[in-house]
């Protein structure tokens, strides 16, 4: 099997998820390489995991330099000579689609739909290419049911597969108070300060700024609370400037289980989503969650594991950040909570969902008979939905959605 990754975002929870999924393919024996830019957190993750990196130099918005990306991915394409090709995130999927035509099986994650950051005619012109675009793709992959249902209503007409996002739980694990005491200590947040923490990157999407604004009434009722914003972004300058008391600007982390845990609620004021990382990391640390209700999060936020607060409004956003805030007890049974909901999400399986589905692309009809450490046999409780014409692959203990 030869795979190739192509995907532009530098950092966030695409670059882990692309990086993440090379280190199991690699373990798998197959030969896999990533088309990326060559600086930032992706390209860095890469060489220090041993995942063979390819430079692409694409930017983040189409335009004039387009097309010669497009004859950069195209090179990359005739020089690798992949087996599947998996597009991660607009900008790969723009290129990749516009290139590849379909001529070699492509899998296409759009970690997002690309309209959702967008408005009016933009808007109209997003959603006009995705459906144009998706006959392009032998497989949509989607990180969950929501990011799929806004494809379908928006009349992105492709083969849907869900495979949802995954959180390495021996990776993050639940903090108690003696972990929660020992990160404060080294991060220098006073032991007893109420804290709130948000990881992301400081751009629109992740709506920091509508945070800050609900952190004025925050301090107003909580005047010892503190705010770490972790994560750097083209929004620092702004965010910056109009910034209160209390709130700390942590920048780019490289592990951010240290905040995670010395936080007592994660903020994610997020404007759109498909199924952020960030909030998985923070519930299997078993911290609650307040974040915005909307596709990609109200599905993994449950009642009892935090709160979910309407979109671009500070002040029911500040109202369930203080009841956390101020309330300690149960903030810390959310967090109890949120961890055993959290367990559910375990990257295994989604590693290797994803790579049945990669399998099974790059070889229609090949059974698990003929796959080296498959079983064709389903373990009880193992759910497998075929679709029309195509036979599903089971996996023990994992299951594969398909739908069109």
């Amino acid at each position: 099997m030869r795979v190739l990754h192509v995907a532009q975002p530098r950092d966030g929870g695409v670059a882990g998820y692309v990086t993440a999924a090379g280190v199991d393919q690699l373990a798998r024996g197959w030969d896999v390489a990533v088309a990326c830019p060559p600086d930032g957190r992706l390209a860095a993750d890469l060489a220090r995991t041993g995942v063979p990196h390819r430079s692409w130099p694409a930017t983040r918005e189409p335009g004039r330099a387009t097309p010669g990306e497009l004859r950069a991915l195209a090179r990359l394409v005739r020089s690798f000579r992949p087996d599947v090709v998996h597009l991660h995130a607009a900008k790969a999927g723009l290129a990749g689609r516009l290139h590849l035509r379909g001529r070699i099986p492509t899998l296409f994650q759009p970690h997002g739909w690309s309209w959702l950051a967008a408005g009016g005619a933009l808007r109209t012109g997003s959603v006009a290419w995705e459906r144009a675009a998706a006959r392009w793709a032998d497989r949509l992959v989607c990180v969950g049911d929501e990011e799929a249902a806004l494809g379908r209503a928006a009349r992105v007409r492709g083969r849907y597969t869900v495979i949802r996002n995954g959180v390495d739980l021996q990776h993050f694990r639940p903090a108690g108070d003696t972990a929660r005491r020992a990160a404060r200590a080294r991060l220098g947040v006073p032991a007893r300060a109420p804290l709130a923490v948000c990881v992301g990157r400081l751009t629109r999407q992740k709506g920091q700024d509508v945070l800050l604004s609900a952190w004025e009434q925050v301090t107003a009722h909580c005047p010892d609370a503190r705010l770490a914003l972790v994560g750097a972004g083209d929004l620092l300058p702004a965010l910056r400037a109009r910034s209160g008391p209390g709130v700390t600007f942590a920048g780019a982390v490289t592990d951010v289980r240290e905040w995670l845990a010395a936080a007592d609620v994660v903020a994610l004021p997020s404007r759109w989503e498909g199924l952020p990382l960030t909030a998985l990391e923070a519930m299997a640390t078993g911290r609650p969650v307040v974040a915005s209700d909307i596709p990609g999060i109200a599905g993994i936020v449950t009642p009892g594991t935090g709160a979910l607060v309407p979109p671009e409004r500070p002040a029911p956003l500040a109202d369930a950040l203080l009841h956390r805030l101020l309330n300690p007890g149960p903030a810390r049974a959310e967090g109890a909570a949120a961890a055993r909901h959290a367990s559910g999400f375990d990257a295994r399986r989604t590693y290797a969902e994803l790579a049945e589905l990669t399998r099974s692309v790059a070889a229609p009809g090949l059974s698990t008979a003929a796959a080296p450490g498959l079983s064709t046999a389903a373990a009880p409780g193992v759910s497998t939905v075929a679709a029309p014409g195509r036979s599903t692959v089971a996996v023990p203990g994992l299951s594969t959605k398909e739908s069109r």
